[in-house]
């Protein structure tokens, strides 16, 4: 059995003989997939799943206000709408009257609706660069 791990993938192949470093190093490249940004909407919450770097860096996020907090569980009311990446964290969002949660994490480009009240119930602590608009 062989395994050929990258940074993005991990992938197990049974073999009949031993292969060589290079086949290795070939077949490492092969495997290795750019993960795609996938955009989701959920409750009036937009997110997008690893977003590129070049629509981090058009929107200019690096540069935004940082803001964090540890492993809690607190109400937020939003009086503008929010843009935020989560550096940091792991969070399920309860909009107010549901208790469907909105799970967001690090890497996660997330819009919030401006009016929007909500519990934010945060198993790993929270960075994030964030913008009201």
């Amino acid at each position: 059995m062989a395994c050929v791990s990258s940074s993005s993938s991990f992938v197990c192949f049974p073999l009949s003989r031993p292969i060589s470093r290079t086949t290795r190093l070939g077949l490492m490249a092969a495997t290795t997939v750019k993960a795609e940004a996938i955009t989701t909407e959920k409750s009036g919450v937009k997110i997008v799943r690893n977003p590129p770097e070049s629509k981090l860096t058009e929107l200019g996020v690096r540069s935004w206000p940082k803001w964090g907090c540890p492993a809690s569980k607190f109400p937020w009311t939003y009086s503008a709408k929010e843009i935020c990446y989560l550096l940091e964290g792991k969070v399920k969002v309860y909009p107010d009257g549901s208790t469907d949660a909105v799970e967001i994490g690090a890497g996660d480009l997330v819009e919030f609706p401006k009016g929007m009240s909500c519990t934010w119930d945060v198993s790993v602590g929270v960075d994030k660069h964030y913008k009201f608009e």
